[in-house]
């Protein structure tokens, strides 16, 4: 039995820069964090005495003979790739909600992948699995999808992941002082706006508007080496708030499904009640909110989104881990 964990991510600046669509002419760089909500991934080979050979639990049970009959779409496509030829039983479970703008997608593949190397007696690196998983959501799952979720939940941290036109990236972690860092974590707050969304449908818009949308795309990558330099900095930290709120004005004109009604409301009412900036995290359309505001402030900010759910966190650093092994 393995069990892999393997941490969700919140995005602050450049999304939509890790886009093939994008990168391959202009480059790419992305700010982005890991947290401690987490995907878990168990995973045995299954004893042949059953009428299946394999066993996918997850929103629902699947009990299946072959592979291509596998309804999970990562699960069917990770284990053609790792050409799993025993039987094979897998389990989910999550601390948050899928499709919710965390990175819940790749957080599955990159677990599922380091469980199964793992139970086949391989100890992959972390630069490994995201380039597999890379490889299994855009080309075998067809997904439309960025590279910036599958690179952050493998490696952990905070970190600055820059992407040349070749597509070629490197994970530069964002060296902040620990009492800094907590200070960040202190004025971030993490709201569930209870829609889940298909990321994939959301970023095809935006896939598809990008020729229009250049200038958008270019001020949010600008924005990434700016907040870089107020958390490495020493000056107040409510400038990073300020970028924050910027990068969701730059976002929310990408594509008419990036926003709703019911996000703008969230989004005035936050702001109305103190907070210094706010985003949608992910493609948008739903999914989490992450607010910027100061400690002193957070009562009144709570009280004004009494009935929206809020999900408090903490900032990680060690990206996906085996965490138990036997047998």
């Amino acid at each position: 039995m393995i069990i892999s964990r393997t941490p969700f991510r919140v995005s602050f600046f450049g999304g939509g820069t890790d886009y093939a669509e994008w990168y391959s002419e202009h480059g790419g760089a992305v700010l982005t964090s890991s947290i401690d909500r987490y995907c878990y991934i168990s995973a045995r080979w299954l004893p042949p005495f059953f009428e299946h050979r394999h066993r996918i639990a997850w929103s629902k049970i699947e009990l299946i003979s072959n592979i291509i009959d596998i309804e999970h779409p990562s699960v069917r496509a990770v284990m053609q790739h790792m050409q799993v030829e025993q039987g094979l039983e897998v389990h989910h479970s999550g601390d948050l909600p899928a499709r919710s703008g965390l990175g819940s997608s790749s957080a599955f593949t990159v677990g599922l992948l380091h469980a199964i190397y793992a139970l086949q007696g391989r100890m992959p690196g972390r630069r490994l699995l995201a380039e597999k998983a890379i490889h299994v959501e855009r080309d075998l799952m067809g997904e439309t999808v960025g590279i910036q979720d599958q690179i952050q939940v493998a490696h952990g941290g905070l970190n600055m992941v820059e992407i040349d036109r070749g597509g070629n990236w490197c994970v530069e972690p964002v060296s902040v002082p620990r009492e800094r860092l907590r200070e960040l974590e202190a004025h971030c707050l993490l709201y569930f706006t209870g829609i889940s969304r298909s990321a994939s449908t959301v970023a095809a818009e935006q896939v598809k508007a990008m020729p229009e949308n250049g200038a958008l795309l270019r001020d949010m990558a600008a924005l990434v080496p700016e907040a870089v330099q107020v958390l490495t900095g020493c000056g107040p930290l409510q400038e990073f708030g300020r970028l924050l709120d910027e990068g969701w004005s730059l976002k929310r004109r990408l594509a008419a499904g990036v926003s709703t009604p019911d996000i703008d409301t969230l989004y005035i009412r936050a702001r109305n009640a103190g907070a210094v900036g706010a985003k949608l995290l992910g493609a948008g359309g739903g999914g989490f909110m992450l607010l910027f505001a100061r400690p002193e402030d957070q009562g009144r900010l709570r009280h004004a989104l009494a009935g929206v759910l809020e999900v408090p966190f903490h900032f990680e650093s060690e990206g996906t881990r085996i965490i138990y092994a036997s047998g």
